[in-house]
């Protein structure tokens, strides 16, 4: 008979998605002594300590989490792999960026020995940070990809990668030709794509590095597997968006060089987005394309401010990244904290609510995931991250005297990083705690 493991602790999740952030406290939910059991990797209930306590079998263990804060697993819906070893490079904008730091470091990536140590790192950092689903960019090289998803299925988590396909605009080392890209990807997808739970996503760069022999490559993959994700970069910085326009002048804008190939659509995760016309918003909408707002990038490259507020108004389904390496932290707690600031210099207040929405179901719902993952709900995938909202004395003077969860929840982001996370579960077991890192040194 299948095992069943219950664990007690206080709980925070948002029972269902939501249009509009007004809706967001109807359905929140906040348990402050909860009972949560699973079995074979789903949940299967939540409900108060005093409720369930009586359904357990004597004798049953109990993880014991008072005390702390238990939230779904964070979802980071836009992160570059093998930019984790360039991390905090100094001094330029985008497109400089990419030639000085990006592409350099991703020539490694060719070598699987160096794929797969690095691989290890970045699912490290990862759970490490309380994130147990992202949406990965790799490199042009295949072994990039197997490296990563070979080390995923091995933690037993819902990672959805792709190799990045890119034929001109960057180094030789790192172009291929539309027919090699598009051979090289398909293989990739037949190999990893819905094996467990791992997912493939296309991943043209951007469109400066995608001829139109590429796009309609990606187009034609896009075809054969219309159950796939695609990946890619959309509006980030303004010399970009120009660029685009003068590459593409017979499409109507950047976003309409996506559209043409039929790149757009439910599995569509579009980064950063800062710079887009309203009818851009529109065809975002009209598709049910999704968004990745990358609070920590956008700002350490001076790439603009996302408008959070025009992505709710358009009805546009939106996750966070943090965009690791351009990003400056693994750690969804300290983008949030970013994300909020980008809103108040905008004159928008983004409450605690929306934020961990963004970061938990939200995130879910733009990766077309918020069936599986994202929250506490019965037949979801038992992802979650255990939280201690009090590990400096700041924390705990902040902690004890804040009046509700909201507040605490405030404060965890704007004062919380890796320090908080104090475990972190993946499809129902321990996969991260800071014990395991000190019995490693």
């Amino acid at each position: 008979m299948p095992s069943i493991t219950a664990i007690r602790g206080s709980f925070f999740d948002i029972t269902a998605p939501v249009s509009q952030p007004e809706e967001l406290p109807a359905h929140a939910r906040y348990i402050e002594d909860g009972l949560l059991l699973l079995c074979e990797g789903e949940i299967l209930s939540l409900q108060t300590w005093e409720a369930g306590q009586h359904q357990l079998a004597a004798g049953q263990p109990i993880t014991d989490y008072r005390g702390k804060l238990i939230v779904p697993g964070f979802v980071d819906s836009h992160i570059h792999y093998p930019q984790t070893e360039m991390i905090g490079a100094f001094g330029e904008q985008l497109l400089e960026w990419l030639q000085q730091y990006t592409f350099p470091v991703e020539s490694q990536y060719h070598c699987p020995q160096h794929a797969a140590k690095m691989s290890a790192f970045f699912l490290h950092q990862l759970l490490s940070n309380g994130t147990t689903t992202a949406l990965v960019f790799g490199t042009v090289h295949p072994e990039s990809v197997d490296a990563l998803f070979s080390a995923a299925e091995g933690l037993g988590m819902r990672l959805i990668a792709g190799k990045v396909m890119m034929d001109r605009h960057a180094p030789d080392y790192l172009t291929e030709t539309p027919e090699q890209s598009y051979r090289q990807t398909r293989e990739l997808i037949e190999r990893w794509h819905n094996r467990g739970r791992l997912s493939y996503a296309l991943t043209p760069r951007f469109a400066p590095t995608s001829s139109p022999a590429l796009l309609e490559k990606v187009r034609q993959l896009k075809e054969a597997y219309p159950d796939i994700w695609l990946h890619t970069h959309l509006s980030e910085n303004p010399q970009e968006v120009a660029w685009v326009n003068a590459l593409f002048p017979e499409r109507d804008g950047y976003l309409d060089v996506y559209h043409h190939y039929q790149l757009t659509g439910r599995r569509s995760v579009f980064a950063h987005c800062i710079h887009l016309e309203d009818s851009e918003w529109d065809c975002l909408h009209q598709t049910d394309s999704a968004v990745a707002f990358c609070p920590t990038s956008n700002l350490f490259l001076g790439s603009g401010l996302f408008k959070l507020q025009t992505c709710w108004q358009k009805n546009v389904r939106l996750g966070i990244g943090t965009d690791v390496g351009a990003g400056t932290t693994f750690n969804m707690l300290q983008t949030l904290g970013e994300a909020y600031k980008v809103g108040q210099l905008q004159q928008y207040k983004m409450a605690a609510c929306e934020a961990f929405y963004h970061a938990t179901l939200g995130g879910a719902q733009a990766l077309d995931l918020h069936h599986k993952i994202g929250n506490f709900q019965p037949g979801k995938e038992a992802d979650f991250v255990v939280l201690d909202p009090a590990v400096s004395a700041l924390q705990k003077l902040r902690c004890a005297n804040s009046r509700d969860i909201w507040e605490k929840l405030f404060v965890l982001m704007t004062l919380g990083d890796d320090r908080n996370i104090a475990c972190t579960w993946v499809n129902g077991k321990l996969v991260w705690q800071p014990q395991s890192e000190e019995k490693a040194a």
